[in-house]
Formats: C-alpha cells, structure tokens, sequence
C-alpha cells in the first residue's frame, strides 16, 4: 500500500489548519476549513482503499474477491454533505456579520466582545 493518499491528506491538513490560523477574514477561514474537509475525505478513502479490490456489490462477483470498504465511503459521502451544509451555514453567517459590522476582519468586531 502506497503511504501517497495519506502524505496528501496530512498535506491538506496542516495547510488548511495554517490557514485558519493565519486568517485575518472570515471568508477566507471558511476557506480554510473546506480545505481541512477535504484532507479528510482523502484520508477516509486511503483507509477504506484495497489494492486490486472491486465494488462491494455482492450479487455477481465470486466469493473471496477483495472489495473496498463499502463503510468508509458511506462515512466519506456523509462527510461531504455536512461539509457542503456547514460551509454555506459559516458563508451565510459571515455575510450577515459583514452587513451588520461592515467588515469580515474577525479582530474588528468589537460589538461582539464580552
């Protein structure tokens, strides 16, 4: 098994979580963590991945064929609908912020401190 899916996904970890750190606008946070997402599907696929392995369709391939792991690709499809619906959740709350205080600059929102 090849270490590459994995060495991309920490790849696209650690870049997208430098970013949400590094980020000085909202917008480009949010950004930053579809980046995160994404390095996660990469990382559920590597691991639900067999060489030489076909689609867990079980009625007409012969017993004892590898197949890949049909759980890791439901948690991936999962994965990807919840990150769709948190980044347009993040995006719709990061409009109203910019409407309400006129800027996206996390820093900037004083009316927002405790």
């Amino acid at each position: 098994m090849s270490a590459l899916p994995y060495l991309a996904a920490g790849w696209m970890l650690l870049v997208g979580m430098h970013g949400l750190v590094t980020s000085r606008n909202a917008v480009h946070a949010v950004g930053c963590l579809t980046v995160v997402q994404s390095g996660t599907y990469v990382l559920l696929l590597a691991v639900g991945y067999r060489r030489g392995g076909t689609a867990p369709y079980f009625t007409d391939i012969p017993a004892g064929t590898p197949v890949v792991d049909p759980v890791a690709q439901a948690l991936t499809l999962t994965d990807v609908v919840v990150g769709a619906a948190l980044t347009a959740l993040l995006l719709a709350l990061v409009l109203q912020t910019a409407k309400r205080h006129g800027t996206t600059d996390p820093d900037a929102l004083t009316g927002l401190r405790g």
